[in-house]
């Protein structure tokens, strides 16, 4: 009998599969495809490696630089261009983002920059929450109604919005305050004030970026988890999808058909039992990259990039990367080109719609796009509204697509005594699905 098996080979999947290897558990690792990763894996878009999905990590905890410093990778990490983001409201107005906020809730209402995206009437509204008794809007269902009930909504539409659409990919009226911004109501009641909170928040937080990097991408942590695999003698095993998970075993079949049921003393799954429950609605993202030469793109309009507010007219983007602006690595590699990275909301798998957004099971695939196609054209566009300077086909030397649906977060799939790992149980993150995936090793090595 083996003593773990890890169904899916993310970086979840790789971090836990080590580490309990690493303990002296033996180990079997299941892929359905046929390369280890998920989206923290890197495609060549006009000669250039890049990152397919997530270029980068939250900073709040250590959990993944202190691996890179496991890996060997410590001296590789790199923080992003101070620059900052910029944001795009509702109506189409374009600013910096304000320096002083919290998933866009405004720590200093009255601050210019927070005047520039919502004027000075909002400012003032907002600026009325350091009047209100602390237990007003403390016991918000949701992140949305704690910022309208404290800030009032044109805060809340014009920067909470399009920073949470950006990062969560969801509308503060749908996000738990609580998960998506941990400490914050603790801190309202001890602050007296949300904008109190934010600030007393930013001071706890690790000094430096929010965000860091690994020069070279984020898929070098996948190459150096996948060498240890090997290193600590892991059973990968590739093209083999698990058809039942059970809590001391799980059932497989291969590409070529051959099935097998492999016991266990524990099972760890990202993804839910197959013969449970099959995820009905699963929000999808289709991250379009453009590798253009236009030098006036030197200037960094906006920043290291925009993240754009869900209902802004003309924009089919929610947000936009300046890569080569927020990693001086990569514009050393770019050799005077600039990369663009653009990402769509895609309709729910599952959903009516959803046909329209592609297979699902090309999850983690990166697809060449025609720079003078439709897909090209359509993100151009767009480019061009978001950077404010014309981009055409002309400037166009390489594009390409990746589409992926997150898992279906409310579909109950893990049988009971399976322990679930990856986004589905962590949340999106590398940091949280690191942290968590860690600590479920933790705990079974210590079993």
């Amino acid at each position: 009998m083996t003593d773990v098996v890890v169904v899916g080979g993310g970086v979840a999947g790789l971090v836990a599969a080590r580490d309990l290897a690493k303990g002296g558990a033996s180990v079997v690792l299941l892929e359905g495809s046929g390369a280890l990763g998920g989206m923290v894996r890197r495609h060549t878009v006009a000669g250039i490696d890049l990152d397919m999905a997530a270029d980068s990590f939250a900073t709040r905890t250590d959990a993944v630089s202190g691996l890179a410093v496991e890996l060997g990778l410590g001296n590789e990490i790199v923080t992003p261009d101070p620059r900052g983001a910029w944001l795009m409201t509702r109506d189409g107005r374009t600013a910096p983002i304000p320096a002083t906020g919290l998933l866009g809730i405004p720590g200093t209402p009255m601050a210019a920059d927070v005047i520039a995206v919502v004027g000075g009437g909002a400012a003032f509204r907002a600026q009325l929450d350091a009047m209100l008794p602390s237990p007003v809007g403390a016991r918000a269902t949701s992140l949305g109604q704690l910022v309208r009930t404290r800030m009032g909504a044109k805060v809340l539409d014009d920067l909470v919005v399009p920073v949470v659409a950006g990062v969560h990919s969801t509308h503060p009226d749908d996000l738990d305050p609580d998960r998506v911004a941990p400490g914050l109501r603790a801190a309202l009641q001890r602050e007296g004030s949300l904008a109190r909170a934010v600030l007393a928040l930013r001071r706890r937080a690790v000094a430096g970026s929010a965000v860091q990097g690994l020069r070279g991408g984020i898929a070098r942590l996948v190459d150096e988890l996948v060498a240890d695999l090997d290193t600590y003698r892991v059973d990968v095993r590739l093209h083999t999808r698990a058809t039942r998970v059970e809590r001391a075993a799980v059932e497989t079949t291969t590409d070529d058909g051959r099935t097998e049921r492999l016991p266990a003393d524990h099972v760890l799954a990202t993804v839910a039992d197959p013969a449970r429950t099959a995820p009905a609605r699963r929000s999808g993202i289709e991250l379009v990259t453009l590798v253009v030469d236009r030098p006036e793109l030197d200037a960094a309009p906006r920043g290291t990039g925009m993240l754009v507010h869900p209902d802004a007219t003309g924009i089919g983007a929610k947000a936009l990367t300046h890569a080569t602006v927020k990693w001086p690595w990569l514009a050393e590699r770019a050799g005077g080109r600039h990369v663009l990275r653009l990402s769509y909301a895609l309709p729910a798998a599952g959903s009516d719609t959803a046909a329209d957004a592609g297979d699902a099971d090309a999850v983690a695939t990166s697809l060449p796009v025609d720079p003078r196609g439709a897909v090209s054209a359509r993100a151009t566009a767009d480019a061009s509204a978001m950077l404010g300077l014309p981009l055409g086909p002309e400037h166009v030397v390489g594009a390409a697509r990746v589409r992926w649906h997150g898992p279906d977060a409310e579909a109950a799939g893990l049988a009971e005594g399976v322990v679930g790992i990856g986004e589905a149980s962590s949340g999106r993150g590398l940091s949280g699905i690191v942290a968590a995936s860690r600590a479920a090793a933790v705990r079974i090595l210590g079993s």
